[in-house]
Parts: C-alpha cells; sequence; structure tokens
C-alpha cells in the first residue's frame, strides 16, 4: 500500500494518527508513504506511483473516493490570493487555482504552510478563498479528497477509525512543525480548528457546484 503523503500542517492529525494508531500490525507495515504536493501526487495517481492519497479534490472524481478530504467552512487562512498582485498560479495546486479563477479573483495564489504563514504576518493583504466561497455559496469548500485507485477497503478501515477518534498531537511533534515552519504552536493548533476532514451531504453538494463551475470554464472534470 503506497499513501501519498501532503506533509502541510492541514493533514498533520492524519499523519499523527498514522504513525500512533494501533492498526493491525501487517496493515500497518504494508502503508509506505510518498511525500508531495496535491498537484503532485494528483500526477503520481494517474501514473499509479501511488495508490491513494489525499489529493486536489477537482480531481479525486476520476477515482475511488472516500468521504474524507481537507474542508473548511469560512476562512481558512493558507488558500489565499494576494491583493493587488499580478496574476500566477501556485503550482503546488490545482482546486486552489481553479478555485480563484470559479470566484472571479485575480491575483497571486498561495497555498499550504507557506500561505498560513504569510497570512498571520498580513491578513488585510490576502483574499481568504474559502470565506469568499462560504459568502457565495453559505457551504464549505473540499480543498483535498481522499482518492485511491486500490486497497479501497483496507483504506476505508483506517478513515473511519481517523474520523472516530480526538488526535493530539505531541508536544515534540508541534514544537517540529512549528520551528521547520516557523509559525507557533499556538497558531498551528488555532489553524487547525479551522479544518475537518468528513464529507458529508453539505460538503458533496459544495463539490458537486465547484465542478459544475469548473466545467463551465473549460475544465474538463
Amino acid at each position: 500500500m503506497i499513501l501519498g503523503k501532503i506533509d502541510y500542517l492541514n493533514l498533520l492529525p492524519f499523519h499523527v494518527f498514522l504513525k500512533a494508531s494501533r492498526l493491525q500490525n501487517a496493515t500497518k507495515k504494508s502503508i509506505e508513504l510518498k511525500k508531495g504536493t496535491p498537484s503532485k501526487l494528483c500526477d503520481d495517481l494517474r501514473a499509479r506511483r501511488i495508490d491513494a492519497g489525499v489529493i486536489s479534490s477537482i480531481e479525486a472524481r476520476r477515482y475511488k473516493q472516500l468521504d474524507f478530504g481537507i474542508c473548511a467552512k469560512g476562512r481558512v487562512s493558507s488558500v489565499l490570493v494576494e491583493k493587488g498582485s499580478k496574476s500566477q498560479k501556485d503550482a503546488q495546486s490545482r482546486s486552489s487555482n481553479m478555485l480563484a479563477k470559479v470566484l472571479g479573483i485575480k491575483g497571486k495564489v498561495l497555498i499550504g504552510d507557506k500561505a498560513l504563514k504569510a497570512y498571520l504576518k498580513a491578513p488585510q493583504d490576502f483574499y481568504d478563498l474559502a470565506n469568499l466561497w462560504e459568502q457565495k455559496t453559505a457551504l464549505p469548500f473540499v480543498f483535498g479528497r481522499f482518492a485511491c485507485v486500490k486497497n479501497k477497503k483496507a483504506y476505508k478501515k483506517i478513515i473511519k477509525v481517523f474520523l472516530n477518534k480526538n488526535i493530539k498531537i505531541p508536544r515534540y511533534i508541534l514544537n517540529s512543525y512549528s520551528q521547520s515552519r516557523q509559525i507557533s504552536q499556538n497558531d498551528i493548533l488555532e489553524y487547525l480548528k479551522l479544518i475537518y476532514y468528513k464529507i458529508g451531504k453539505k460538503e458533496q453538494k459544495a463539490l458537486t457546484i465547484f465542478i459544475s463551475r469548473s466545467r463551465s470554464l473549460h475544465f474538463k472534470a
């Protein structure tokens, strides 16, 4: 089982869970993690270099999907467009680039931990795309979704356990990420309160609307 790993703070609770959980030894030992950005993991899944992972939500519908993703309702602080800047896509993303287009927001797109760091320093300089989406649709947004090409049953069991657990991040891991990202531990914990992972009816409705509007802009979803 080769699982793509987005090494962003927004999936830190899931990575902590995989490392610490009491999964059956055979299952745990069979999982190999392969790091990548959301857009890179899209390519890796298509080329079968991985068999599963959280990939850009706009690409996930091409594969078997589970009701697990990176979701936010209202402010997310890590998917941004810089105000007054020249339009530029973030190469690490696909869903966020298209979301900016769907919302009609022009400027430089920033995602992930670098975006969070920039936002914390000067929130007034950025448009928060999840916030704008919620204002227009009254719905959450799903930035990434778990997709796979095989071992769906095994992954489904793992994710079911994760979604029903309250994950506490060990202090040493929090400290390590804080130092490497240059973001305070408290800011990381506050940020994670904005993120959730269960895809329900509202999240699915949001995805349907997003895909439909993306198609109208000639995205082949």
